[in-house]
């Protein structure tokens, strides 16, 4: 069997050894006689699995006691919708900030809500940058402040905290989260699919501040209230439990790989790599400011559009799949989430010089 260098956005590349482990246990998980697929939710088996993923993921993000940690349904586009609903806690407007395109789709659902004060925006930067907080024009009795803390498309990453006193910090970390080590007693709630460094789609993580919850929108859901999925333990209806199971195998091969310190060094190398060539020649291009660059999604396009769908099908033959950019912007991108080897990265550097020599 061989396997290809995912460089996929999302759905994206898994660990091997958990993709091992999860087809050993298949159809037998741990002597019970059946998959994790066919296990009851309620049963004392999934109770013990689920138990172990949020404890590690407790550990490896050190969440404070004061916060929840749910395991849900829906995507970052559910939790566009969740949060407004939950955290507006009678006030009616909320401050965003406008990186890219997920940004975009968090300003447009809140709308439905509340009153969305964009704070800031990128947008006359093509969104090649993070706009610099001093610039921000944050509302002191806005509801929260919503950032998307690594946009996908665009490959623009804060690289800092913002800073939004008592008005709680929300992000979207769906491709970012697990990538490096960070503080989460500064945010007032964290969201993100897991499906970039997690584990697979179909579930999303919520990390929340225990006082931010309890005030939801008299319209909103059931299962879309984070109380009531809180006073749950997530099982207010049922949860996506393979997803849950293979993001607890995730959280182990993290803790043995050295935990997120150990996993932003490592991301960071990986990065490095790549942003070097792209910085050593003309043949390619990185649109995106130095300081507000993406360790986890590399966009670049090649000096001569015309080579790009060549580019694109040399590295196909050769084994790295799915670089093609985002059909918004066309060019290449280049996903490095955790799983990504650097032998992956080495591969690809290899290969865009080699390209450039006979291209270029």
């Amino acid at each position: 069997m061989t396997r290809v260098f995912n460089f996929s956005p999302g759905p994206a590349a898994l660990p091997e050894p958990v993709l091992r482990q999860a087809a050993a246990e298949m159809l037998d998980w741990h002597g019970s006689g059946m998959s994790v697929m066919e296990m009851s939710h309620r049963g004392k088996e999934f109770i013990a699995i689920h138990a172990e993923a949020e404890s590690l993921l407790r550990e490896l993000l050190a969440v404070p006691s004061n916060y929840k940690v749910l395991f849900l349904q829906g995507g970052a586009i559910g939790q566009n919708a969740f949060v407004p609903m939950n955290l507006l806690r009678g006030k009616t407007t909320a401050d965003y900030v406008n990186t890219g395109e997920w940004s975009k789709k968090s300003v447009k659902e809140a709308k439905k809500y509340c009153t969305v004060n964009v704070a800031a925006s990128a947008e006359a930067s093509r969104f090649t940058s993070i706009p610099k907080q001093d610039g921000w024009k944050l509302d002191p009795n806005a509801a929260y402040v919503h950032i998307c803390s690594n946009e996908t498309i665009g490959g623009v990453e804060y690289h800092w905290t913002p800073d939004t006193g008592d008005v709680p910090l929300v992000a979207d970390m769906s491709s970012n989260i697990m990538s490096r080590a960070i503080d989460v007693s500064r945010y007032g709630l964290i969201y993100a699919g897991a499906q970039k460094n997690m584990g697979p789609s179909g579930l999303t993580i919520v990390i929340v501040r225990d006082d931010l919850i309890g005030q939801a929108l008299p319209i909103t859901p059931s299962a879309f209230d984070l109380k009531q999925q809180a006073d749950n333990d997530s099982m207010l209806n049922t949860p996506p439990t393979y997803a849950i199971y293979i993001a607890g195998l995730t959280f182990k091969w993290l803790k043995q790989q050295g935990g997120l310190a150990a996993m932003g060094e490592h991301n960071r190398t990986k990065a490095a790599l790549l942003y070097d060539y792209l910085d050593a020649t003309p043949f390619y291009v990185s649109p995106v400011a130095k300081e507000d660059r993406s360790l986890m999604n590399v966009p670049f396009t090649l000096r001569d559009d015309a080579l790009t769908d060549a580019f694109l099908k040399g590295a196909d033959e050769r084994g790295m799949v799915q670089l093609k950019g985002h059909r918004s912007v066309g060019g290449v991108r280049a996903s490095i989430y955790n799983a990504m080897p650097l032998e992956g990265v080495k591969a690809l550097v290899q290969y865009m010089k080699e390209f450039e020599a006979r291209h270029g």
